[in-house]
């Protein structure tokens, strides 16, 4: 079996997400000496981002561009990237388990007859072979995995699998495919984005997140605040969204974004189950809720009890001291 192992690269705005960066880690893992092989689409020069995944690990790049990859597809996607796993034939492929690796590694896997181990947390060496740990029942328990025949295809989720340190010393192969790539049912007229600026959710490290408790729209400004001094993102439970506080884009949970930033702070957030699904393997967990018995409680590293907008406010200044 060849010791070659494909990274698929996923870039949002011409830039690379964290990510493909970690999958380039998960790859190297498994076949420390094996050859890195990344994979970018689009429809304009993917120089820069090639660059960028030699520099954290990747041995050579193969761009494909063309004009029907400007926005994601499965079909064009699809197209691009399972003709060159079929010229590079590896061992293994790596994506993240973002919504669009979520959409498009199934579908590959279906077109290559192969098994595919999805939103791995962990991965290990037993005796040369892969193990892969994921979350099951909505992260109440994990298993584990192995692939014991033919290709080791699987996914990872974001903020689990550290990137290796980047460097700008290495070098490597970039190599732009000519692909046709043609007979595109789906036509992407407009994308509209409803999730807010700045830092990506679901790869956020900090998560500053509102559920009714919070009471309105007005009440999730001193969440953005804390988000902004502490570098980080807002998110919110089911709750707060239906109570039209916030967008939906901002949704953790069940039925949402699954999250595992290094720390997460829920304020006003009551813990039902559905949300702690998208939440409960964040590293650390701060809880603000006014109520001691709230079920919250029962996950966080750190409670504080206590009327929100007030905590809220002198927790922001004391940071912004820290910072001075």
């Amino acid at each position: 079996m060849s010791d070659k192992f494909l990274v698929i690269g996923e870039a949002r705005e011409g830039t690379l997400r964290n990510v493909t960066y970690e999958a380039i880690a998960a790859a190297k893992k498994i076949q420390p000496e094996g050859e890195i092989v990344g994979i970018i689409c689009g429809d304009t020069d993917q120089g820069s981002q090639a660059e960028e995944m030699i520099y954290y690990g990747a041995d050579k790049v193969i761009t494909i561009k063309h004009d029907n990859l400007k926005a994601y597809t499965s079909e064009g996607y699809g197209q691009a990237i399972l003709s060159v796993i079929k010229e590079e034939a590896p061992s293994g492929i790596v994506m993240g388990h973002t919504s669009v690796g979520k959409d498009l590694t199934p579908k590959l896997a279906s077109k290559l007859e192969s098994g595919l181990v999805s939103d791995v947390v962990d991965l290990e060496l037993d005796g040369g072979t892969p193990v892969f740990t994921r979350p099951i029942y909505s992260g109440k328990a994990f298993e584990k995995k192995t692939v014991t025949s033919g290709l080791t295809f699987f996914t990872i989720r974001p903020n689990n699998v550290p990137a290796l340190e980047r460097d700008e010393s290495r070098k490597g192969d970039v190599i732009t495919k000519d692909i046709d790539v043609a007979g595109i049912r789906t036509v992407i007229k407009d994308v509209i984005r409803k999730a807010a600026e700045g830092v990506d959710l679901s790869e956020a490290n900090v998560i500053v997140a509102g559920g009714r408790g919070v009471k309105s729209e007005e009440g999730f400004k001193p969440l953005y605040e804390l988000a902004e001094v502490l570098g980080g993102a807002v998110g919110a439970s089911r709750g707060a969204c239906d109570a039209e506080y916030c967008d939906y884009s901002l949704q953790i949970g069940q039925t949402g974004k699954v999250v595992t930033p290094d720390l997460y702070i829920a304020v006003g957030i009551s813990g039902a189950i559905q949300h702690l699904a998208g939440m409960s393997n964040s590293k650390v967990i701060v809880a603000i809720n006014k109520d001691p018995e709230a079920n919250i409680f029962n996950v966080a590293d750190y409670g504080i009890v206590g009327d929100l907008f007030e905590i809220l406010p002198l927790l922001i200044e004391e940071i912004k001291k820290m910072k001075q």
